[in-house]
């Protein structure tokens, strides 16, 4: 989304409208439940009776039981705020752009949940939860440029916090102005890359939204592959530069909603401590917030939700930070069994609810 505040006269061209009635290479059917059923029962295996017993710490399971109901309550109600933040961030994003008026808390709730379980089962950092996503915006009637505009606005203020924690904790702790024991390779070296990724992604903005037009403008007399090829890989730095702006834009106006990039991550952190307190102590605030971040790069690895990548990035992070290995292994299982294995469910109801609500929208534009 283009904000008045964009030094530009026009957009790129709105590409032409390809969608289909349902999302590409997203149809969950009873195969794919199947499949699925048999990778979770796999992971938990794998991760929740072989990893322990790898590590030496087979009494894990023993200890997973033994921990306090209270804190594994206040888990749960920790968990719900983090998604009740994912979906007040997507509606401070995407509802209040043109075109999203028709999509209330409840279409909301499908679409957030639905991408969550798309993300888990069909691609790894997200990718199936953005195609479902944006599957479902078009659906609700939004133009493709906007969507593509806004998700990369989404985007980059769902990750700000993320980047500025890695900064602020990983320079605190080296520099003792943050209690906790601090690894270079766990601090500075993720701090600074954190602030390269953050001036880059700022300088994104000074790309002209319109660049694709610019390009054409110049390239048209000479016609050929090479100038369409230089049209289309302009469009790339300029939808970039338009996403990043909206952002910025979000940002200036002191969106409520957009509070809800805090609580998601916040919350993360906050079922963590609590799996912390159910088991012993937790770290220190700042190694906590350091360590989780470090591992959650594990989401890049190339396999559902970063499924193990995860874990092994989280449970190595904290023992590198001087916790205690058993402890940091019982934690990190069953702060993943909160946030990545209990909402599996729901989410995959919301999806067959959000194909429901599709279906409804493509009747009321035949009427």
């Amino acid at each position: 989304m283009t904000d008045a505040t964009a030094p530009v006269q026009s957009v790129n061209p709105e590409p032409e409208d390809d969608d289909e009635g349902t999302p590409p290479r997203l149809e969950i059917t009873g195969r794919n439940l199947l499949v699925l059923g048999g990778f979770i029962a796999a992971s938990i295996a794998a991760l929740y009776y072989l990893l322990p017993q790898i590590a030496g710490l087979e009494d894990t399971w023993h200890r997973i039981e033994d921990g306090s109901p209270y804190w594994m309550f206040l888990a749960l109600v920790f968990t719900a705020g983090m998604f009740g933040g994912y979906v007040m961030m997507f509606r401070g994003v995407f509802v209040r752009a043109p075109g999203g008026e028709r999509i209330g808390w409840r279409e909301s709730y499908q679409i957030t949940l639905a991408g969550l379980a798309a993300s888990r089962i069909f691609a790894a950092g997200g990718a199936g939860g953005l195609v479902l996503t944006a599957w479902a915006l078009r659906r609700a009637g939004m133009r493709k440029r906007l969507v593509a505009d806004t998700t990369l606005s989404f985007l980059i203020l769902t990750y700000v916090p993320y980047v500025v924690a890695l900064i602020v904790c990983g320079y605190g702790l080296r520099l003792g102005l943050l209690k906790g024991e601090a690894p270079f390779g766990l601090t500075v070296v993720p701090a600074t890359l954190a602030l390269i990724t953050l001036v880059a992604a700022l300088s994104i903005a000074l790309v002209p939204t319109d660049l694709q037009r610019r390009v054409g403008v110049g390239w048209a007399q000479r016609g050929g592959r090479l100038a369409k090829f230089t049209q289309k890989a302009a469009n790339l730095p300029a939808s970039a530069s338009a996403g990043m702006r909206d952002a910025i834009a979000h940002l200036r106006s002191r969106d409520p909603a957009l509070l809800g990039a805090i609580l998601f991550w916040g919350c993360q952190i906050l079922v963590l401590w609590a799996a912390f307190r159910a088991f012993g102590d937790s770290p220190p605030w700042a190694v906590l917030v350091q360590a989780f971040f470090v591992g959650m790069l594990g989401n890049l690895l190339p396999m559902p939700g970063g499924v193990g990548g995860v874990e092994g990035g989280m449970i190595a992070s904290f023992v590198a930070f001087g916790v205690d290995g058993g402890l940091a292994v019982v934690a990190v299982l069953v702060y993943r069994a909160f946030t990545f294995w209990l909402p599996l469910v729901p989410g995959v109801i919301a999806y067959f609810q959000l194909r429901r609500t599709v279906e409804r929208w493509a009747l009321s534009y035949t009427k």
